[in-house]
């Protein structure tokens, strides 16, 4: 029992494996893969513990290929020219399967010697990565390759594991070992759809478990709570689950959802990345709460102000206060797209003269120059507006601003019909 109990009772074929029922259902595009036989360049791509390598393992067994294995953490070129010393040899007759592991680790040189050989098909590639492989693998590779995404394994799916891992220690342990249902769903659900871990944690809870007087094990919910890796959620502030659940946090208040939003919160929270918090509330605040209630921007920067005064854990309180807020606020995104369309015009190389009437002229010869001559100033007029031109000539006529149909806007736009309308 020196290995790890996950490698101990790594799945022999599919129907063993949990999870990823996207792929390796029946009539699904990766099963059909390899049902048919006719495997190709291939790239798994998803968190650690949701079958990666043994799904690998399972296809060079359902083949006559040579499966070579590699970890590109410890890796070197020279053990990628060994596996090509094979090519051609007796014991790689049928082909050559590597399977690399944590391929994003391996540089663009690296990277570049799998090429001729993926290329003529002397060598079948199944690599594996927990980053996301558009960022950060060889776009020569991705190009000759199938991108599958594996997910995190659902808690009940993982339940299925963790039964059938208690069975096989209980073999293993020649031992009757008695484990409640709760105590299962608490292991599964600790797990951050992780099924390695969820049977690391089985097997800790196993052997620290309770023993009754005729050596049977009996595990507790008390134990796999005490036990259990309280790894639930997934979070690197590098990585994509990082930018999945800002993106998430700030369309749920987009979308109004409250309810949505704080769960998102939550996690940002427990992670401990406040900064991220903060930083998305004030930008939603501005970018899709905006004009509908301006108002909402000066409140969500004083929530802000007091949970980065306060700091965790009492940044929740604050924060989640603006949260609902800004979920529950009408909604208007003209600002931005305003801004943008300008934006879109200066990058597009539309920028033009400034229109003389409105250039500088507090310092002397600056009427001999042509400017601020014609300045029509607004407070000199009725209702402080007069027409007179702003933008650059080449620009004259566009628009930029579109009044919203929320009140807010709305009102705006009924004052300056009448003020211009006169």
């Amino acid at each position: 029992m020196s290995a790890p109990l996950a490698d101990r009772i790594r799945p022999k074929n599919i129907s063993e494996v949990v999870g990823q029922h996207h792929l390796l259902d029946e009539g699904r595009p990766l099963r059909r893969i390899i049902d048919g036989g006719k495997i190709p360049n291939m790239i798994f791509y998803g968190p650690s513990g949701v079958g990666k390598t043994t799904l690998a393992s399972i296809i060079a067994e359902r083949t006559d290929m040579r499966l070579h294995r590699l970890n590109a953490t410890t890796a070197s070129t020279s053990d990628l020219k060994e596996v090509f010393s094979e090519i051609g040899s007796i014991a790689a007759m049928g082909g050559i399967l590597l399977y690399l592991d944590e391929i994003q680790h391996f540089n663009k040189k690296q990277q570049q010697s799998l090429l001729e050989f993926i290329e003529n098909g002397s060598v079948t590639l199944i690599a594996s990565t927990t980053e996301n492989p558009y960022f950060y693998i060889y776009n020569a590779i991705l190009s000759r390759s199938t991108v599958f995404e594996f997910k995190p394994v659902d808690s009940g799916d993982i339940e299925v594991a963790v039964k059938r891992a208690a069975e096989h220690l209980s073999d293993e342990m020649q031992t009757a070992i008695s484990i409640s249902d709760e105590a299962v769903k608490i292991i599964a659900a600790g797990c951050g759809g992780d099924v390695r871990k969820s049977l690391n944690a089985l097997e800790l809870c196993v052997l620290s478990g309770d023993r009754d007087d005729d050596g049977s094990i009996t595990v507790t919910a008390e134990i796999a709570e005490e036990l259990s890796q309280r790894s639930s959620m997934r979070y690197d502030r590098d990585g994509d689950a990082h930018y999945d659940i800002l993106s998430a946090f700030q369309k749920s208040m987009r979308g109004s959802d409250v309810d949505a939003a704080l769960h998102y919160l939550a996690r940002l929270l427990i992670a401990g990345d406040l900064p991220s918090a903060c930083r998305r509330l004030m930008v939603c605040a501005a970018e899709d709460v905006g004009l509908a209630y301006p108002q909402i921007i000066p409140i969500v920067k004083s929530c802000v102000d007091a949970a980065l005064q306060v700091g965790l854990p009492e940044a929740r309180i604050p924060l989640t206060d603006a949260v609902i807020m800004v979920a529950l606020a009408p909604k208007s995104n003209t600002g931005i797209c305003a801004i943008d369309a300008a934006w879109a015009d200066i990058e597009a190389g539309k920028v033009g003269s400034i229109p003389s009437h409105l250039q500088d002229g507090h310092y002397s010869g600056a009427q001999k120059m042509g400017k601020a001559i014609g300045y029509q100033y607004p407070h000199d007029f009725p209702d402080k507006w007069v027409k007179q031109q702003y933008l650059p000539d080449i620009l004259k006529d566009a628009k930029y601003y579109q009044f919203g149909d929320n009140k807010n806007e709305q009102a705006f736009c009924a004052y300056w019909e009448k003020i211009k309308g006169k």
